[in-house]
């Protein structure tokens, strides 16, 4: 097993501080690196889990996703005991306490300068702790409880493993997780909160059998390799989101693309690429608008509807390139000029290069005097290395 930590962006002083963790081995190795490191560095403690739906959970991982099973036996063996007598959840591998409003667009090889696929995405979330957003979005008195911001301490993963795809992938909080990701194969997604208007405080149920909200992107990029083989994964496997549903855009590096989600009534939805081009906010695809006619923004939608208009646009506006996707991106950022009603900011910026397997990303770092954001250096990690 080969483990290197480093710092890639940010400090103590600034806003957000970017660890780089790169993993090698066998998946049982690197659950137990990603657990030693969220128990020693980020106070992780994991939560007593109810038996049966233990060994349940555990069943369902071993037939649908073993890379996830195998990675719980690291986490077991790094707190000194096994999958099958540990009495507690091991894989709700948090390092800050644990959605999010965000923009994200696909082009197709086809319509873009390079003749390579892209995958962008704005990750916008909130400046504030946990306990603080679920009180601001719930309509509750919002009181600093001292606590470091939820989005402050995000991860980027390279896990190399022997026996499944590399992957790159950023998580905010979750170590067993991610916002998004790169696999080998070419193949990305990202979550998004699914219904802005709507989101409320997760139920504090816990880890359910199947696959968590924040866990689905991991589980497509460790079990496939395209598009089509995503979707059949996706429609077979079991999946719960605790009362606060996400979707996800997932591309490929051959030029296929679609949306994931499911309605409030559980059912369950691909929304595919309509030509060359798929775009997302916070609001449910499924739900067909009049596009003459689109529904209105109000304090609840944080600019859903207007920035998938924009963003629409200018991804039908010309040739696309790595750099016009950045340039679209950065027209629908949030900053401390257009947040409205929540302390919401563009908390990173990535470009996902299918064609080469990279993941170019920018982290918000705090204000500038002018309202802007101010963000570190791009950095550009392939799978195995990173560059500035």
């Amino acid at each position: 097993m080969g483990i290197e930590t480093e710092v890639v962006a940010g400090s103590a002083d600034d806003f957000m501080l970017v660890r780089h963790l790169k993993v090698t081995g066998n998946q049982t190795e690197i659950g137990r690196a990603l657990a030693e490191e969220a128990y020693e560095r980020g106070g992780w403690r994991p939560s007593r889990a109810d038996p049966v739906k233990n060994r349940a959970r555990l069943a369902w991982f071993e037939r649908y996703w073993p890379q996830h099973r195998a990675r719980m036996e690291g986490a077991a063996a790094a707190l000194g005991t096994t999958v099958e007598a540990a009495q507690v959840q091991l894989d709700d591998v948090a390092t800050v306490p644990g959605g999010s409003a965000c923009t994200a667009t696909w082009c197709a090889p086809s319509a873009t300068r390079e003749g390579h696929g892209f995958l962008g995405r704005n990750y916008d979330f909130f400046t504030v702790g946990w306990s603080q957003l679920f009180a601001m979005i719930s309509g509750e008195p919002a009181a600093e409880d001292g606590s470091l911001p939820a989005a402050s301490r995000p991860y980027v993963i390279t896990s190399v493993p022997d026996d499944a795809p590399a992957t790159t992938l950023i998580t905010m909080n979750e170590l067993d997780g991610c916002m998004e990701g790169v696999n080998e194969h070419g193949l990305a997604v990202a979550l998004l909160i699914a219904d802005m208007e709507t989101a409320g405080e997760p139920s504090d149920a816990g880890p359910q059998v199947g696959i968590g909200s924040a866990q689905l992107p991991r589980f497509v990029l460790d079990t496939c390799e395209n598009v089509e083989q995503a979707q059949r994964a996706l429609l077979a496997a079991k999946q719960y989101d605790l009362g606060t549903p996400l979707h996800y855009l997932i591309a490929d590096r051959h030029g296929d693309a679609f949306v994931w989600e499911t309605g409030p009534d559980g059912s369950e939805h691909i929304v595919p690429a309509d030509g060359e081009a798929l775009c997302v906010t916070n609001h449910l695809l499924h739900r067909r608008h009049d596009p003459e006619n689109p529904p209105a923004d109000n304090d609840e939608t944080v600019r859903t509807y207007e920035r998938l208009e924009t963003i629409r646009d200018r991804t039908k506006s010309g040739p696309m390139s790595a750099g016009a996707v950045r340039d679209a991106l950065d027209e629908v950022a949030f900053d401390s000029r257009n947040a409205g009603a929540y302390p919401v900011r563009t908390l990173w910026r990535t470009v996902f290069d299918l064609d080469e397997r990279s993941m170019a990303t920018h982290f918000y770092l705090g204000d500038e005097r002018d309202g802007t954001n101010r963000y570190s250096e791009e950095v550009v990690f392939r799978l195995g290395r990173h560059t500035s």
